[in-house]
């Protein structure tokens, strides 16, 4: 009797088609190093608010394409544009 082959296809590191495209609240596109500028005011608990006009330096891309991180903060694309 022949053993089957397990499928272990899932295990290959397929990136190149699942390349997730990140953009700012005006649609340009973020890279990881960008700076964004707060496009409004926003309440953070327990940490001080964003105001509008805020810069955030050398942002990193996450894999969800809504969100970006900026030190320990976790920020949403819509509220940022590119500076």
């Amino acid at each position: 009797m022949a053993k089957k082959k397990k499928d272990m296809s899932w295990l290959l590191d397929d990136e190149d088609d699942t390349s997730i495209e990140v953009t700012d609240c005006n649609g340009n596109p973020l890279l990881s190093g960008d700076s964004v500028i707060a496009t409004k005011d926003l309440k953070v608990k327990w940490a001080t608010d964003i105001k509008r006009g805020d810069v955030f330096k050398n942002i990193r891309l996450t894999d969800d394409a809504d969100l970006i991180e900026s030190g320990k903060m976790v920020l949403r694309t819509e509220f940022f544009k590119k500076k």
